[in-house]
């Protein structure tokens, strides 16, 4: 394959075009939040980021490379086909049921991170448990994106993986470090237009090349493989179900996602953007679909591909710059592939803000440093945004299986922080013991279920369970879910069954050792003034909007009327009374 100075050229111009956009909006905003709460606007970007570009900047988080690569790919494979692509309908599943139950509470209680509601009920090293499987989620997907976006790059343009990676994540790093949420949103807003116009341009020129046979024949046909609509086989059912559960579940506690709920100017607009965010996902799986079609609608031996076909290759994850680089001309190919970079750009600076974000604010400010100054946490911000984005192009450069360990920390945030999440906002009376028992036994019932990308083998197997070929058992029963399901009773009974025995007296005061309910007031638990400043924003109210300092794109669509929130949960009203 030859370099093509094209290609690179284009790819420049883009990255300058975004690191542009991106230091433009940290500039623009710069004096945005009051003296002491810089800190505050660079993770939630002032309380005003409002409905147009929080609705762009929450789905381009979620229309990643990972989405539209892993759709296409989908939709591609034989034996699996659209029926398997389950990450569409999924996550924009997850967007609606978070806008429907958790955007408003949320939201209304003024919080500025995921972790601030468990750090508030459960204490600050329940938080830092929770801190864990949260960071390697984010941290694990940029690494697993990062390394996809290195792959694409090399197959268009020809150039050496390791360094197409270290500078996409550069180019990332470098504009999040400067304007925090702020130049995450606009340069989403730039990125996800690119990903649009890339892909749907690259659409009809594929679609009619020659060696291309009618999509709507091989749907249903077989011709060069298996119909591309795929089929769900009756044995893979569960399994289909326990995948299905895990991305609308499970995608809804990421901080990611919570980042932008967090920042919308009204509980109000975090429920609408959520909607329009999971309208936008379908909107933008589409073309993605539409490729995966045209790769398995293609007779590659008439193309300058040749044979063997991709899938013979196991080049199937490549399918979508595959389909851009010999069915598509020259320019047009080079116009997909920045909308390849930019879908990879808008995921990987949102994980990277987000893991810095919780390590600021939940695990050096709450947990060791409570007094420190809001410059000094910015300057932690800072630091660990650099640290995170290095650990995370460290390991798309060096490990070998960055998806396995994704897959399975993704795994981790669906089985132990969804359930707590519930728990924490949803039932009344669970405790920090209820919460730890919980963790714990859905870290072992996921960890003993085996992972076949770590070539991890399983300790309990379960009905239907089948060796692959690596003689590595894969499970058919939805064993993650019954994990998700356990960790969620467990808190709940035994967090009841904590209380009883100690209000009852069958257990002396000292045993609570972690004052989770003798006590009244926890040295474990963070006090309310702690996690949201009083001199802004009482918790059962909304977080007053900042006087806007810049001019934003989304300055006509910013609510400014208060809205209330009133919770019902006794252990907030009793504080509150004191």
């Amino acid at each position: 394959m030859a370099f093509h100075v094209e290609g690179l050229v284009a790819i420049i111009v883009f990255y300058l075009a975004i690191l542009a956009v991106g230091i433009w909006a940290a500039w623009k905003t710069k004096n945005t939040g009051n003296e002491g709460d810089r800190s505050e606007a660079i993770i939630v970007g002032g309380r005003d980021i409002g409905l147009l570009v929080g609705a762009f900047t929450m789905t381009a988080t979620w229309v990643g490379g990972g989405y539209i690569n892993g759709t296409a790919e989908a939709v591609y494979v034989p034996g699996y086909g659209l029926a398997w692509a389950q990450a569409p309908i999924g996550y924009s599943l997850s967007l609606a049921l978070g806008g429907l139950f958790f955007a408003k509470p949320m939201r209304s209680k003024g919080y500025v991170t995921m972790l601030d509601p468990f750090q508030q009920l459960y204490g600050k090293r329940m938080g830092g448990l929770l801190f864990i499987p949260a960071l390697m989620g984010e941290m694990f997907w940029a690494a697993a994106i990062f390394s996809a976006l290195g792959a694409t790059i090399s197959v268009i343009i020809d150039i050496n993986v390791n360094i197409s990676v270290i500078i996409s994540a550069l180019i990332a790093t470098m504009y999040t470090l400067v304007g925090g949420l702020y130049s995450v949103a606009y340069t989403d807003v730039v990125q996800l237009f690119c990903i649009f116009l890339g892909l749907w341009v690259s659409v009809p020129f594929a679609m009619s090349h020659p060696a291309v046979t009618d999509i709507g024949l091989t749907a249903v046909h077989h011709v060069y493989q298996a119909p591309w609509l795929g089929s769900i086989n009756s044995l893979d059912i569960y399994t289909w179900l326990d995948n299905f559960l895990l991305l609308t579940l499970g995608g809804i506690p990421w901080q990611a996602y919570f980042q932008r709920v967090l920042s919308s100017s009204s509980a109000t607009y975090a429920q609408v953007l959520s909607f329009l965010a999971s309208f936008g996902c379908l909107v933008m799986a589409l073309p993605a679909i539409l490729i995966g079609a045209i790769g398995a609608s293609t007779a590659w031996n008439q193309t300058e591909y040749g044979v063997p076909d991709p899938m013979t290759k196991k080049e199937a994850d490549m399918i979508l710059p595959i389909v851009l680089q010999y069915l598509c001309p020259v320019y047009i190919s080079f116009f997909g592939l920045g909308a390849v970079s930019a879908a990879v750009m808008s995921s990987a600076d949102s994980s990277i803000l987000s893991a810095s974000s919780m390590f600021a604010r939940n695990i050096y400010q709450l947990s060791f440093r409570q007094n420190a100054s809001d410059r000094e946490i910015v300057w932690v911000m800072r630091i660990t945004v650099f640290l995170f984005g290095a650990s995370a192009t460290a390991m798309a450069l060096l490990a070998s299986s960055v998806y396995g360990l994704w897959y399975l920390s993704s795994d981790l945030v669906y089985i132990i922080i969804f359930p707590q999440l519930l728990c924490v906002l949803f039932i009344k009376g669970t405790n920090t013991y209820g919460a730890i028992a919980g963790y714990l036994f859905g870290l072992v019932l996921r960890i003993t279920g085996g992972e076949p990308y770590l070539y991890l083998q399983p300790l309990i197997y379960y009905p239907g369970c089948y060796p692959d070929e690596n003689n590595i058992y894969v499970q058919r029963f939805p064993f993650k879910t019954l994990a998700m399901l356990t960790s969620f009773f467990t808190n709940i009974i035994v967090s009841y069954l904590a209380k009883y025995l100690f209000e009852s007296g069958t257990l002396p005061p000292k045993l609570d050792f972690l004052d989770a309910v003798v006590a009244r007031y926890s040295r474990e638990h963070m006090d309310k003034a702690t996690l949201v400043k009083s001199d802004n924003i009482v918790l059962n109210e909304l977080a007053p909007v900042n006087p806007r300092h810049s001019l934003t794109l989304s300055s006509t669509f910013t609510n400014k009327e208060a809205f209330n929130y009133v919770d019902s949960s006794p252990e907030l009203s009793n504080t509150e009374d004191d």
